[in-house]
């Protein structure tokens, strides 16, 4: 997370509107403040007040680079595979929570499975609040950065809402970065 910078956007840029997920477009000139930069994401406030969350890929227009989210092991054998899914799903946000999903307590489970080419890995995890419209968001995010990483075949993301998530769920990192413990 950095302190908050106010900049004009050099280029039009795709955007999700936090917290109802809606998609939209920023154009070129507009200033915007970073709220929040961690993970592969931008959280930022127009000058409107409104909270959207622009890509790492669009990084540059906010004349910044994309982040190097994390170093991996390079064996594909399962235990290595799983090793390096909760690691990048440790770089994974909620756009207006400044911890990651892990530790937030949203990921249930991380199993995997063999598969001719690599393994099947399926994902539960919950949302802070039913309904959230980030969830898709967020899904997705974990979805595409587990696809990438070498020895998976297939990538299940499944949002669940039972249990409900609760603070309790928390580790005691986030607890501690939130002012809860």
């Amino acid at each position: 997370m950095s302190e908050r910078e106010t900049i004009i956007l050099t280029r039009d840029v795709n955007i999700v509107m936090i917290p109802d997920g809606n998609h939209g477009t920023l154009s070129k000139g507009k200033e915007v403040t970073i709220h929040q930069s961690l993970g592969d994401n931008y959280t930022v406030v127009t000058e409107h007040g409104h909270m959207v969350r622009i890509s790492g890929v669009d990084a540059d227009a906010l004349g910044k680079e994309s982040h190097s989210l994390h170093t991996l092991v390079s064996e594909t054998d399962a235990r290595s595979v799983e090793k390096n899914c909760w690691e990048v799903m440790k770089t994974v946000y909620d756009p207006e929570i400044p911890v990651n999903i892990v530790d937030l307590g949203l990921v249930y489970s991380c199993e995997l499975e063999p598969a001719e080419e690599g393994h099947d890995v399926s994902i539960k995890m919950t949302l802070t609040a039913p309904g959230c419209g980030m969830g898709p968001v967020i899904q997705g995010d974990v979805e595409k950065s587990i696809r990438g990483l070498a020895g998976v075949n297939s990538v299940d993301v499944e949002v669940v809402l039972d249990p409900p998530w609760s603070r309790d769920m928390m580790s005691e990192v986030a607890q501690v970065q939130l002012g809860l413990f």
